[in-house]
């Protein structure tokens, strides 16, 4: 087992992808309400080696030795993978050792109006950083960022990544009803991303209970106004997870452990990371496509989400 890559899992966006974290649980510059990883525990700017940067290389070297190449090799977690201060090393460690795999760095995007961190990225092949408001009160209602970080400076940041990276840039909104979706909200939202110009636009919303419970996901009929409304910037709407069925690297074996392991007892997702072995990442994927076949439900309670199994299933 590997401490710091997890999958290959099937990936909404990037089909076969081997996740590498180089941050500590839940260490991010954002603590956004909609995360399905849960609140932030260390809301920080700083940037350091956060893990043993040379043991990820290990793994890594020990992965591509015993393993069939992925489609991409991600840089995700559950934190702000440009926190840690050596993250261009393992992109170029990847390049020099795979330069026929994709690399893919999925970050919140509020670092890259550093210039180091937008030089470290410049081995991906794909990023894909987010902006869900283009206002203060938006970005402190949705993201709850740390204090240093205003939508200014945030938005200056991407527009300076997206002048130099030569790969292809990639801009998410995440789209909550009430937050960000009034017509004020998304005319600053569109005069934003005309200012970053990426490549494209991709909305995306609730699909994994978040950390309030009080938000919800915007209908397909909202997501297609907001669409239209970008136009004519290049935009997609995020589509549900695709079928695990039939794909090799998706493990059947863990999707059994999970449902047995709830069906004893009600888990939250650090649970059932514990009790399994695996990264809360994951251990998510699992949990999406166990929600879509209706096998379990997530129950908010007094010490976090818990998910268990559901009664039609359990009667089976």
């Amino acid at each position: 087992m590997y401490n710091y890559l997890f999958g290959p899992v099937p990936s909404r966006r990037l089909g076969i992808s081997l996740g590498v974290d180089l941050v500590p649980h839940k260490t991010c510059t954002l603590d956004c309400i909609y995360c399905e990883c849960g609140e932030t525990t260390n809301l920080t700017m700083e940037r350091q080696e956060y893990i043993p940067v040379d043991e990820v290389l290990k793994e890594l070297e020990d992965y591509f030795q015993n393993n069939p190449d992925p489609d991409y090799i991600t840089f995700s977690g559950a934190g702000e993978p440009t926190l840690n201060s050596r993250i261009g090393e393992v992109l170029a460690f990847i390049r020099n050792h795979k330069p026929d795999v994709s690399i893919a760095v999925l970050t919140n995007g509020t670092l890259l109006g550093r210039e180091e961190v937008r030089k470290a990225l410049l081995h991906a092949d794909l990023v894909m950083p987010s902006l869900d408001a283009a206002s203060a009160s938006a970005l402190q209602t949705i993201n709850r960022p740390h204090a240093s970080i205003t939508p200014e400076s945030y938005i200056e940041g991407l527009a300076s990544f997206s002048n130099e990276f030569t790969g292809t840039f990639n801009l998410e909104i995440f789209i909550l009803p009430g937050s960000n979706d009034s017509p004020q909200e998304l005319a600053a939202l569109k005069a934003a991303v005309q200012k970053i110009n990426p490549d494209l636009v991709q909305l995306n919303t609730l699909d994994r209970p978040g950390v309030i419970p009080d938000i919800r996901a915007a209908d397909q009929e909202t997501m297609q106004r907001i669409a239209d409304f970008f136009k004519p910037i290049p935009v997609e709407i995020i589509a549900a997870a695709p079928q695990r069925k039939g794909v090799s690297s998706y493990r059947n074996d863990m999707e059994a452990a999970i449902v047995e392991t709830i069906m004893r007892r009600p888990c939250t997702l650090e649970d059932l990371a514990s009790i399994l072995g695996s990264h809360v990442n994951e251990i998510n994927k699992y949990l999406g496509s166990l929600e879509e076949q209706g096998k379990i439900e997530a129950v908010r309670q007094e010490r976090g989400l818990f998910y268990q199994a559901k009664n039609k299933f359990s009667d089976n």
